[in-house]
């Protein structure tokens, strides 16, 4: 369904704010000038036992202008969005930038982008979820607690729902003027049993993603498979709670989509952005082992591994139509035939290292932030007529599948890590054999993408991802996705959890 962008949006001075701020930086004689004008709606609550915990609404509004002067950053934001204060803005930045100037040890280019004159994007859903009433959302996640809470192995049950709803306005003295709107939702649904003995515990957690969708995710036709995975989880949960603890040593794993998003963020996705492994971002988010010198030599993984960078999936969180500096949607090649070929840019980074154009990675989560470099949507790319689960799993004697995320750890050049994960099935002799608990996974990012010995098909490709990726000083969250198939890694290091807690 194609939705237009919302009227109260539209109602804004988004054309006359814009000509306003724009002809006053004209005027002060800056090298570059942007506007953007946003709304970004947020919606959240939390259950615990089909009980609300908490409640969370915001509307924030904001203008915020940006500028280059005399080769120095100028910032400047308000609530107000009049033409007046859009001027007033222009002036504080220009101001901002004179005072920076002195200590400026590096005068900021932009590298070009074309002009795409007066454009609208909106993200692809079917229903707003701030159109379904709350009392209608609440009580779905009711419904789901008290089916969980009726099992005999579930002591508790979670429940939380997110919701976003983002219009963004950007104008630039290239001529560049962008509409946009896109809609995200995150619902997780936790079962945890007690052994009121012991305090010993297990959790089990829904394995639906967030996603850039509306209400559609969570009801309807083309709903993930709430039903049938919450009728699922109680006698999962007790599996789990009776398997046997893992034996630490190495194992081949078949990892499922919904557990290596997440090592593909951590191990990549941070790893390939540009900013970082330059230094940026060593104060606060760290740096990268991908160094610039590595680039088109290094060996990132084995030749089935295929990382693309996008902003252009369709139901990726980090999906748009242009960034927050007038750049358009591309995809490209992060890792190709497990080489290293590509970073993550925006126009300020793409011109520090002599790069012809940004790929587009730049975004702001508030109105009165400055747009940063951050992730694309980062994924693993699948292999045409590529195996099956069952195929992946059934060439293996001693190992074991992984399904669901859950806690992590990696250094801060992106280098050694530790995850976890929901459930896991022990593989004996090219089948599963009950479940494992207590496991986590262990390697550097190289010699784990290095055994990456094969990836599933197309059928088996899942698009994950968060909503909370953090980065920057002041810090801001962003959304963001990765997708992937199923994919076979030979002699990883497992550790007991529990053994290794003990030390």
């Amino acid at each position: 369904m194609t939705h237009d962008i919302d009227e109260t949006f539209r109602a804004l001075p988004l054309t006359r704010v814009a000509e306003a701020a724009l002809s006053r930086a004209q005027e002060l004689g800056v090298e570059h000038a942007d506007v953007r004008v946003e709304r970004i709606r947020t919606g959240a609550f939390t259950l615990r036992d089909a009980r609300m915990q908490s409640s969370h609404g915001d509307d924030e509004r904001g203008l915020a202008v940006r500028v280059v002067h005399d080769g120095t950053w100028g910032f400047a934001a308000s609530a107000d969005l009049s033409a007046e204060t859009a001027v007033k803005l222009v002036e504080q930045a220009v101001e901002i930038a004179r005072a920076s100037r002195p200590v400026n040890t590096e005068p900021i280019e932009l590298v070009p982008e074309p002009s795409y004159g007066e454009v609208t994007w909106v993200s692809a859903y079917e229903i707003d979820p701030f159109s379904v009433h709350e009392n209608e959302r609440i009580a779905l996640l009711e419904g789901w607690s008290r089916q969980l809470l009726a099992a005999k192995e579930v002591s508790h049950a979670d429940a939380t729902l997110r919701q976003v709803k983002e219009n963004k306005f950007y104008a630039d003295l290239a001529g560049t003027m962008t509409t946009q709107q896109r809609v995200r939702v995150q619902c997780e649904v936790t079962a945890t049993w007690v052994d009121e003995h012991s305090g010993r515990f297990e959790t089990m957690r829904t394995l639906a993603p967030p996603v850039g969708r509306g209400w559609e995710h969570l009801s309807g036709a083309n709903s993930w498979d709430w039903n049938g995975e919450l009728a699922q989880l109680p006698s999962l949960l007790g599996e789990k709670a009776a398997a046997p603890s893992v034996q630490s040593g190495r194992y081949d794993l078949v990892i499922d989509p919904s557990n290596l998003w997440l090592t593909i963020h951590e191990s990549i996705g941070h790893a390939t952005e540009l900013d970082r492994a330059l230094g940026y971002e060593a104060n606060y988010a760290g740096t990268s082992f991908a160094t610039p010198d590595k680039l088109n030599s290094l060996a990132y993984g084995s030749p089935v591994m295929h990382v693309t960078g996008d902003r252009q999936a369709e139901h990726g969180l980090a999906t748009v139509g242009w960034d927050d500096e007038g750049v358009a949607a591309q995809t490209w090649d992060l890792v190709k035939d497990g080489q290293f070929v590509g970073y993550q840019l925006d126009r300020h980074i793409a011109a520090r290292t002599g790069a012809g154009r940004s790929n587009g990675c730049a975004f702001a989560d508030s109105p009165f932030h400055v747009p940063i470099q951050r992730m694309a949507n980062v994924s693993l790319q699948p292999k045409e007529n590529g195996p099956s689960l069952d195929d992946l799993i059934g060439g293996i004697d001693n190992g074991i599948y992984i399904v669901g995320d859950k806690s992590w750890s990696i250094d801060m050049q992106r280098y050694n890590f530790q995850f976890t994960g929901q459930r896991f099935y022990r593989i004996r002799s090219g089948r599963l054999d009950g479940m494992l608990r207590d496991v986590a996974y262990q390697a550097t990012t190289t010699d784990f993408w290095g055994a990456m010995e094969a990836v599933g098909g197309p059928s088996t490709y899942v698009l994950g991802g968060a909503f909370n990726c953090g980065k920057g000083q002041p810090g801001q969250t962003a959304p963001v996705s990765h997708g992937c198939p199923v994919a076979l890694f030979r002699g990883i290091r497992i550790l007991n959890t529990v053994e290794e807690a003990g030390k």
